[in-house]
């Protein structure tokens, strides 16, 4: 699969931004009684429609709804199958420094995509975005579910309803189908799968802090990545030709946290070799990732979105220290088939990381000015 159906944007960011005070007001209300689910969406609607003319304005071409209406990047399309539900665990996920909230899907039947909220989503942007840019739908990945189905609470649950693997992953791919679809016939041109199961089993130690030991994780990683690689991979096959579909691989971002490091060494060749997306969106701001040499694996003539500038914290990156780290990228990946971006979202979960909302936009116009200086350079 070749990467060139679209111009990629040489400049870019992730998907999600940091809830704006008015809507983290009326969550916090809705979650006490206080307004109806209409009062918060209305909310919701509106502070979503200031969104989308800010990123406008700051001159990007694509357009999300922040994520404005999800408490978790992940947890909430589960959620909106037919045959999940919320469920708290006894724990969260640990990270460096602070565990998750305990939140997680239960499964109470099979499972179906039929009338998934984020297709009503994604026609609000869709409506409320100027012709000249693109709205795209970020999505987490199926192998990021599979990997929910492994914590303990989880996959007692899955079990009750699926007498093997291999039955849970066949619905898994049907649910992704039907939802993707849904998506395509509203519209949508662009999908972004966000991933973290690459980069949670980049090592043996990080798959175990994650996870915790003895609850069914202990697959050799070549399996792993295997499967990882199968349930991904069927989904994008299945999905309509002209749909662009690019991931985001991520370690981790929880209120500026961590959970994972590791270069992409160990899954470049299923990753960036067979993985069939049209772009990737890669975790670069901290020698956490390694180097850029798992990056000759990229196959294809895919493209590469370089997260060199961080979304965790608000100093500025040293401008010049970025550029020549595009030029060190740009010895394995040719610079046509580069670009720049944060290397994730600003509030991939409702808390946000630890920044302002300006100090927010400022990264945007930074990732903005240091992209039109360095590609429009000559030869660049």
């Amino acid at each position: 699969m070749t990467a060139d159906k679209t111009v990629q944007p040489k400049f870019d960011y992730v998907g999600s931004f940091l809830r704006p005070e008015n809507l983290k007001k009326a969550r916090s209300q809705f979650e006490q009684g206080e307004i109806t689910q209409q009062q918060l969406t209305e909310v919701e609607n509106q502070e979503i429609i200031t969104l989308i003319r800010k990123i406008e304005e700051l001159g990007y071409t694509t357009v999300t709804d922040g994520e404005f209406r999800r408490s978790y990047w992940h947890l909430d399309f589960f959620f909106g199958f037919n045959g999940i539900e919320r469920q708290l665990l006894e724990q969260g996920y640990q990270f460096h420094n602070v565990e998750t909230r305990k939140d997680s899907i239960k499964f109470v039947s099979k499972i179906s995509g039929e009338n998934h909220p984020f297709v009503e989503h994604f026609k609000f942007v869709r409506d409320h975005a100027s012709s000249h840019v693109t709205v795209r739908q970020t999505i987490p990945a199926p192998a990021q579910l599979l990997v929910e189905l492994t914590r303990p609470g989880v996959k007692e649950s899955v079990e009750a309803i699926y007498d093997s693997r291999e039955a849970v992953k066949e619905d898994i791919i049907k649910t992704y189908k039907q939802v993707i679809d849904d998506l395509y016939n509203a519209g949508l041109k662009v999908l972004q799968l966000d991933d973290c199961s690459w980069g949670i089993h980049l090592s043996e130690e990080t798959a175990k802090k994650i996870h915790g030991e003895g609850n069914g994780t202990s697959i050799p990683l070549d399996e792993l990545k295997a499967e990882l690689l199968d349930i991904n991979n069927r989904v994008i096959h299945q999905a309509p030709s002209d749909l662009i579909i690019n991931t985001h691989v991520c370690r981790g971002n929880y209120q500026s946290d961590w959970a994972s490091e590791g270069p992409y060494t160990k899954v470049a060749e299923e990753l960036f070799g067979r993985e069939d997306v049209h772009a990737y969106y890669l975790e670069y701001d901290t020698e956490r990732a390694g180097g850029f040499e798992p990056l000759e694996k990229v196959t294809g003539g895919k493209h590469v979105v370089l997260g060199l500038i961080t979304s965790k914290f608000p100093a500025l990156e040293d401008k010049e220290e970025v550029k020549a780290r595009i030029d060190e990228a740009a010895k394995y990946v040719p610079v046509e088939r580069l670009s720049i971006s944060p290397q994730c979202g600003f509030a991939s979960t409702e808390e946000g990381n630890l920044l302002s909302e300006e100090e927010q936009w400022a990264k945007l116009r930074w990732v903005k000015e240091i992209a039109e200086e360095y590609f429009t350079e000559a030869g660049k």
